[in-house]
């Protein structure tokens, strides 16, 4: 039990969707320290790239770690932004679910001869977009709940759904933008 959270009175499926989410989150998040901590992109075909990339890899720790606080926190009796962290929990849905279609996508243009090369697709690859098609129904399940459970209207449902998205194509847009203004990264 972490403190504020209460578990009693929500299904099951719904705590074992916020844990598995928060635990996945940070996961995801240790990968990305641990190829700092390695300097993974210092050598090799990423090694001019390697400043700018540092800096993405945090911001992308940032988001992860936000994600598993907001599975956690959607858990309490009575947030303070019900209707924020609907938007919050619908977005990390959206995203997710959007990221897993892609790349299901890509493996049917790759399968079928339209781009890329059939012995890319494999065991690890494809129960890699399994796991985050899995951590998508994780937010999925709690950002249904927490609508149904605060009767939210269909602003924070839409304001996530679309919101996410289209900032993250912005953020992954602006901030390579930016880093190549600074010179932390040479241009595309």
């Amino acid at each position: 039990m972490v403190a504020g959270v209460i578990e009693s009175g929500r299904p099951r499926v719904v705590v074992l969707s916020a844990w598995f989410a928060a635990v996945c989150c940070v996961g995801f998040a240790v990968v990305n320290v641990v190829f700092e901590s390695t300097g993974r992109f210092e050598d090799g075909p990423f090694a001019d790239y390697s400043a700018g990339l540092t800096v993405m890899n945090w911001l992308v720790v940032l988001l992860k770690l936000l994600g598993a606080a907001v599975a956690v926190y959607s858990l309490t009796a009575n947030p303070k932004h019900a209707e924020g962290l609907g938007v919050l929990l619908w977005g990390a849905f959206s995203l997710l679910a959007l990221y897993a279609l892609g790349s299901v996508a890509e493996g049917a243009a790759i399968t079928t001869g339209l781009t890329g090369d059939r012995d890319d697709i494999t065991f690890a690859s494809v129960a890699y977009v399994a796991f985050v098609a899995l951590l998508a129904i994780a937010f999925g399940i709690l950002a249904v709940a927490h609508t149904r459970r605060f009767d939210l209207t269909a602003r924070p449902t839409l304001l996530g759904a679309l919101g996410a998205p289209l900032a993250l194509a912005v953020l992954l847009l602006a901030v390579p933008a930016l880093l190549v203004a600074l010179g932390l990264m040479p241009s595309l």
